[in-house]
């Protein structure tokens, strides 16, 4: 019963990705978090282990989804390369900062940031990206890389919440703003991951059938469906209006900042 339920999860992750460049961890995270309280894991470091593996699942949910965008030219890879550095830098320090924060401080962090990406992506009713604005140096790229790799260990994404809306900013189309975001979601994951087992291999609290803070059978069972099903959600990304993608991206963060912020009340009352 539980391969069948990390098998599910990674079905839907998988689709999230392809779909939206987020690497299914907005999507992973939440069900994670359930399961593993339902599996009587400890209440302090239930987020932290949602979070590692979140990101370790992601590393080969993204290499799906690259391929599946690649193949329609969309990724701009000479970003991807002034973004990875700093990506990989961020993603890794992020991980430490995660493992110093409570549980329902993530949670609440997270609720808020998702909420707040959703309201700037669903009021910005521009259907076309204006083409006068440019991407600005490799060097302020690799920085932003920075900013956004800590802010996605923290958060247990592959970073397309943050690389999406910079990417739009700096005059670049949905799509491929999607699928530049799936490419640079490896980079982040494989540094956040190992940072999350580092991290919590040095930790105090020992975790049955998990290295550090990602659960190894849960890492497997998503791994392999999520694999499978990104390219179907590439695949659909590519149909869909820019400004369509904008709300069902949206939408997706709204619901998934709400569960979070519940949660984090709930534990501070």
């Amino acid at each position: 019963m539980e391969l069948i339920i990390y098998l599910a999860i990674g079905a839907i992750a998988g689709f999230t990705a392809g779909l939206f460049g987020v690497g299914g961890g907005l999507i992973i995270v939440p069900i994670l978090y359930i399961v593993f309280r339902h599996q009587g894991y400890p209440s302090d470091v239930l987020m932290h282990l949602a979070l590692g593996t979140s990101l370790a699942t992601i590393m080969v949910t993204s290499i799906s989804s690259i391929m599946a965008h690649h193949k329609k030219k969309a990724v701009l890879w000479p970003v991807v390369k002034n973004l990875a550095i700093g990506l990989c830098l961020g993603s890794f320090l992020g991980a430490g900062v995660a493992d110093l924060l409570p549980n329902y401080i993530l949670q609440a962090v997270i609720g808020l940031f998702a909420i707040s990406v959703a309201s700037k992506m669903y009021f910005n009713k521009k259907s076309e990206i204006d083409q006068s604005r440019t991407l600005p140096s490799p060097l302020r790229q690799g920085g932003a890389g920075v900013g956004i790799g800590i802010a996605s260990a923290i958060f247990g994404i592959g970073g397309g919440s943050l690389t999406v809306p910079y990417l739009n900013r700096h005059g670049v189309v949905m799509q491929q703003a999607v699928a530049t975001s799936a490419a640079c979601g490896f980079p982040i994951a494989v540094a956040g991951a190992i940072g999350f087992m580092w991290f919590g291999h040095h930790g105090s609290v020992s975790l049955p059938h998990a290295i550090g803070y990602v659960h190894v059978y849960a890492f497997v069972g998503i791994s392999c469906m999520s694999f499978i099903t990104a390219k179907f959600g590439a695949k659909l990304a590519h149909r869909l209006s820019p400004r369509g993608l904008q709300c069902c991206f949206a939408a997706m963060l709204c619901v998934v900042g709400c569960y979070f912020i519940v949660q984090a009340i709930q534990q501070m009352l």
